[in-house]
């Protein structure tokens, strides 16, 4: 049924979200129930709770925002 492919809130995912991006939603999720709303902020909690950064190095707003533009794009 047509009306059933709204009521989808992953209608536009071509593909199941990998460990990582699982991981990292729940903590952007955790971080904003929490009351964080600033990038700098949330940098910071990612940083307390994880997940890592890719390459292990610590998050930064920088390679934040590098990392969702490349999530974004390979969805």
């Amino acid at each position: 049924m047509m009306q059933d492919r709204y009521l989808d809130p992953h209608q536009a995912r071509s593909r199941q979200p990998t460990a990582y991006e699982d991981l990292l939603g729940d903590a952007i999720e955790r971080a904003y129930a929490a009351g964080i709303h600033d990038l700098p902020g949330l940098v910071a909690q990612l940083n307390r709770s994880g997940p890592s950064c890719p390459g292990g190095v610590a998050w930064t707003e920088e390679n934040y925002q590098a990392e969702i533009a490349r999530l974004a794009a390979d969805c």
